[in-house]
């Protein structure tokens, strides 16, 4: 019989993967930048941080450590800062404020989106003699203090009657005063291609049509945008409220921040804090919620349609 011997010489093939380089060591000195910007980033959002976390931090200190205690966080912690705030404020419950406020800043999301909307869509797709005046004009208003109209729009409410309620605060967004969001909105819709408006044309829809079934789902992030900017404006709003509002019931949150201050010969430290902690809860919320919208809108406000 005639055996066949296996000849060792015979080389075995290896894996492929095993003839691939492995993968190479980056120098150290490569990686000294990126930790760099780590920490510097670190360090730059403890900073913005810091006065946050301080105000939640001395919210929980009494009275008796503000002067005494300098330190970031409180020697005996205590929510009777909180206690004191939720049982009112001179013979006012709070969640009055927090209504009033509420009140301003959906009336002014309301009136901003619906008249700044609607004057955009005018300036960006209506052809009227004047307009490009007009526009250059409104324009022209963002360049004028909010001091220099204060006198003015004052006598013009107080001949109305309209001084001790809400009219004064929120008449003006239901008029397009506010240049910012209607000059916004102009840039969004100007990107919109006119072939959009054009198609809709020659299926005999007018304007009306055209704006709410076409611009209108266009633009969502101007409006998104618009939103959360006019609400935190009027939330935060202690001005406007101060010279029109007499009546401590009708009072927002920034005013009812002032009447612990003033309702005794001693300011209420504690109590102030926590209720600016309160305060500035529905804010964060409402800036979390929206915040990719917002991201959204600022993105794409230079891009074409």
């Amino acid at each position: 019989m005639t055996t066949i011997e296996s000849n060792p010489a015979v080389p075995v093939p290896r894996n492929p993967d095993d003839l691939r380089p492995g993968p190479r060591r980056r120098p150290l000195r490569r990686h000294v930048p990126t930790a760099l910007w780590i920490v510097a980033i670190v360090a730059l959002t403890a900073i913005v941080l810091y006065p946050l976390l301080w105000m939640f931090s001395a919210s929980l200190k009494p009275n008796s450590e503000f002067g005494s205690n300098q330190g970031f966080l409180p020697e005996n912690p205590t929510f009777d800062n909180f206690v004191k705030v939720m049982q009112g404020i001179a013979g006012i419950p709070t969640w009055k404020f927090f209504l009033n406020s509420l009140l301003l800043g959906i009336g002014a999301v309301i009136g901003t989106v619906i008249s700044s909307s609607m004057a955009a869509y005018a300036f960006s797709r209506i052809n009227f003699r004047g307009s490009k005046i007009l526009f250059a004009a409104m324009i022209g208003t963002l360049l004028l203090p909010f001091h220099v109209l204060i006198i003015p729009q004052y006598v013009i409410f107080r001949n109305l009657g309209l001084i001790d309620t809400f009219w004064p605060l929120l008449a003006g967004k239901f008029l397009a005063t506010e240049a910012f969001f209607v000059f916004l909105m102009v840039q969004f819709i100007r990107n919109l291609p006119r072939e959009l408006d054009e198609a809709a044309r020659i299926d005999g829809c007018g304007h009306a049509r055209i704006f709410f079934s076409i611009t209108l789902p266009l633009i969502k992030p101007a409006l998104i945008t618009s939103s959360i900017f006019a609400f935190i404006w009027s939330w935060n709003d202690f001005l406007g409220p101060l010279l029109y509002l007499n009546s401590p019931d009708k009072y927002p949150l920034p005013l009812a921040l002032r009447i612990f201050n003033d309702q005794t010969s001693t300011s209420d430290y504690g109590a102030t804090i926590a209720i600016s902690v309160l305060a500035l809860l529905p804010v964060m919320l409402f800036f979390i919620i929206f915040q990719r919208f917002l991201v959204d809108g600022v993105a794409t406000q230079g891009l074409k349609g």
